[in-house]
């Protein structure tokens, strides 16, 4: 009997396509089938047709940071996936700390300098420390892409900036710069003082809280910042309040958030990243809010979602307390931690799955991007194995 006629390229493409891109094993096991399917796989066409056809990047794995009195986390880079962890930058014994990962890049903290890296492809980029003008006590930042036009589905090897923001050692104010790829430098410094006045009104409640309060330090939260439209978004540790950087405008303003008196929060981005979010857990509901702003720029808090935990996400001990950790944009996933691990939670279905062992979690750093094989990639994993 004769074998049946091979499948033409386009029909190949067709059903490779349909292959899940959060787990990637299935494209590079593909890709060693045979040399036409390796051929399609490794055509940038289809490379293209692929990311379209799926969306947003999958997620692959994630860093994570701790409060300021916790340290900084083991040097582990846990995958999300059946593929092996990728190497993390500090695990050659240098100290690290990692900031942020979005649009396909990872933000290591590299005490002095930082480092931009493409996991994926390995590409890095070296930065200078930030302006000396920010003598910080606290501080967090965000990477993002900065190509004009670009739908972030697949942002590698394009320019990129650094959004960088900080709590003043001395001062009772908040400074932020952001660092461009494309000048190699970083930006004049801009302040949130009282000249704001949900920043002013804030500094005074937290000064009349009481015998300690005129010591009050707007202390800026080491957590993830959001990233919607043109401005990303921080947290102060008191009453939650959120700190809003707009790129276009070069300035720092201070929002009100929807819950002041709740521990254990994300600020999110909502909505296919069109509206700030706000996420939290109260006993064992988790709650997620979206800030809506109408064609007068006024805006309002609204719940968006409302999901019970207690039969999804195990405990060790009827004491647990869940919190929330993180979010990944794009994806609809929200990180919660308890006793019992890291849990990731699916906010359109509530499908909850266990990603890591118990441990200190205080903002997770999720990792997401397309993954697909090339020569050079598969080349090195016949290598070595």
């Amino acid at each position: 009997m004769a074998p049946p006629p091979p499948l033409v390229d386009d029909v190949t493409a067709e059903i490779l396509l349909r292959l899940p891109p959060d787990e990637p094993e299935h494209l590079f096991r593909a890709a060693l089938v045979c040399k036409p399917w390796l051929r399609v796989i490794c055509d940038p066409g289809f490379r293209r047709s692929y990311r379209d056809y799926h969306g947003a990047p999958p997620l692959l794995g994630f860093l994570h940071r701790l409060m300021v009195f916790q340290g900084d986390p083991p040097a582990r880079f846990p995958s999300t996936t059946s593929i092996p962890e990728f190497p993390h930058p500090g695990s050659g014994g240098r100290r690290t700390r990692p900031l942020d990962c979005r649009h396909g890049r990872v933000l290591i903290h590299m005490l002095p300098g930082f480092l931009v890296w493409d996991p994926v492809t390995g590409d890095r980029h070296h930065l200078p420390p930030e302006p000396e003008e920010i003598d910080w006590l606290i501080y967090s930042a965000a990477v993002l892409c900065a190509a004009d036009g670009c739908d972030h589905l697949d942002c590698r090897g394009g320019p990129f900036r650094v959004v960088f923001a900080a709590t003043h050692e001395d001062k009772d104010i908040i400074l932020a710069s952001v660092y461009s790829s494309e000048t190699g430098e970083w930006s004049l410094p801009v302040c949130l003082d009282n000249t704001c006045e949900i920043y002013a009104r804030h500094t005074r409640e937290a000064r009349a809280d009481g015998p300690l309060g005129r010591f009050y330090t707007p202390y800026l939260q080491p957590r993830r910042g959001a990233l919607v439209g043109d401005a990303v978004y921080f947290t102060v540790r008191r009453g939650n309040a959120i700190v809003k950087y707009d790129l276009g405008k070069d300035r720092l303003s201070m929002i009100d958030p929807p819950q002041r008196y709740v521990h254990g929060i994300a600020v999110t981005a909502m909505e296919n990243c069109t509206s700030l979010g706000f996420t939290c857990i109260q006993g064992s509901t988790l709650y997620a809010w979206a800030r809506k702003v109408d064609a007068e720029e006024t805006a309002e808090w609204v719940q968006y979602r409302v999901i019970e935990l207690e039969k999804t996400v195990p405990v060790t001990n009827p004491e647990d307390e869940l919190s929330v950790v993180g979010f990944a944009e794009g994806v609809g996933v929200i990180f919660v931690s308890s006793g019992a691990g890291l849990f990731m939670i699916k906010l359109n279905s509530g499908q909850v799955k266990k990603v890591d062992e118990p441990g200190e979690y205080f903002s997770v750093l999720p990792y997401m991007s397309f993954y697909l094989p090339n020569h050079a990639t598969l080349l090195l994993l016949v290598r070595t194995n």
